[in-house]
């Protein structure tokens, strides 16, 4: 089995950093800030369009300070070169972010609210000695994100691509006998072999009455004849995350099963139909509750239609009944509407759509 193939587009490289910065910059002067300390690190890589692990990005209006230890020295030289002032942590790394933040004379400085613990917040301020503020922001980065640009989108593509071959090649190991987390594991095997870095988030196959549980822990349970087994997965390409749920049958499929399947299938249609520029994200939820509710199981489904995906799994906006965000060609969401009968099983479908000019392209093929 192959895959399809990579051109150079797809690589991670530093390329689309300074464009990247330039939106971040203007977020930064419309919020009166002289810089912004970036510690999450989808949210570095993302600036950096290069993979991050370990490290603090300060940015401010003229220059771009790159925080790491001496493990990633070489790494950041040779990916990023002269785009980022290169700063070797050797001793406390929030004294040296201060005395960065000092040097450079930043005096309203933002940062993570919900992404930098307390602890490091309060060395931090501790060394800025009151000559500088830290002010808390909340989405600066994470705003920009949300749009994904060509070459993003092909490489959510090559990870939903390599999930659906994943997907493909178990269907012949979903048979009674086999445990739940014997098909983890050849799961496992095959993504990294078809060219994943890693599972996106704790594999789940979750096997008959565990199908009930939206976010089971695989474990020992062996699949049993005329059953279904629930697998939700997804792999980590070049840092972007895919995201996939398919209903496998074992056996016989009992009436109530199907009926179950299909209004579920038919939910997400709705919702995919629904899903067009400027729609609320909100209306896309409620289009597909009220098919479920009208079909008699308005308790069955009991969390959010879907969420944005990229660089992390979970990203903004939801497709849920609390966010009205208007829908703009670029983001990519899941689908994934659900029925879960308390004491029985659970079924859950779920896809993967980017928000086109015409309406949503979907990502994920069916294995039906």
């Amino acid at each position: 089995m192959t895959l399809s193939p990579i051109n150079r587009a797809t690589t991670i490289n530093g390329d689309n950093m300074l464009p990247r910065i330039k939106k971040l910059r203007a977020k930064l002067k419309q919020n009166s800030l002289d810089g912004l300390l970036v510690s999450s690190a989808a949210n570095v890589s993302y600036l950096t369009d290069s993979l991050s692990r370990d490290a603090y990005l300060l940015v401010s209006a003229n220059k771009i300070f790159y925080f790491t230890d001496a493990r990633y020295s070489e790494e950041v030289k040779e990916t990023l070169k002269n785009k980022v002032t290169l700063k070797i942590i050797n001793g406390s790394v929030f004294r040296l972010i201060a005395q960065t933040c000092l040097k450079a004379r930043l005096k309203r400085i933002g940062f993570e609210e919900r992404l930098l613990a307390f602890a490091e917040y309060r060395s931090i301020k501790r060394e800025l000695k009151l000559e500088a503020k830290l002010i808390p922001t909340i989405g600066l980065v994470e705003e920009i994100r949300q749009i994904k640009e060509p070459r993003e989108l092909e490489i959510i593509k090559q990870a939903v691509f390599i999930t659906q071959q994943a997907l493909g090649f178990i269907k012949n190991h979903v048979k009674p006998g086999k445990k739940e987390i014997e098909i983890v594991a050849e799961l496992e095997h095959f993504i990294r072999y078809h060219g994943s870095l890693d599972s996106a988030f704790q594999i789940i196959v979750a096997s008959g009455p565990n199908s009930r549980f939206p976010h089971h822990i695989s474990g020992p349970r062996i699949i049993r004849d005329n059953e279904l087994v629930l697998i939700d997965i997804g792999v980590e390409y070049l840092g972007y995350k895919s995201d996939l749920t398919r209903a496998f049958f074992v056996g016989k499929i009992s009436l109530l099963t199907r009926k179950i399947y299909d209004i579920v299938r038919r939910a997400q249609a709705i919702a995919i139909k629904n899903i067009i520029p400027g729609a609320k994200a909100s209306q896309i939820d409620k289009a597909c509750r009220d098919y479920i509710s009208a079909s008699g199981f308005a308790n069955g489904f009991n969390h959010s239609l879907g969420h944005a995906i990229g660089l992390e799994v979970h990203e903004d906006p939801r497709l849920s009944r609390k966010d009205d965000t208007l829908l703009e060609p670029g983001m990519v969401f899941t689908v994934e509407p659900a029925i879960y009968l308390p004491g029985k099983f659970g079924i859950r479908i779920e896809d993967m759509v980017a928000v086109t000019k015409k309406g949503a392209q979907v990502l994920s093929g069916s294995l039906d």
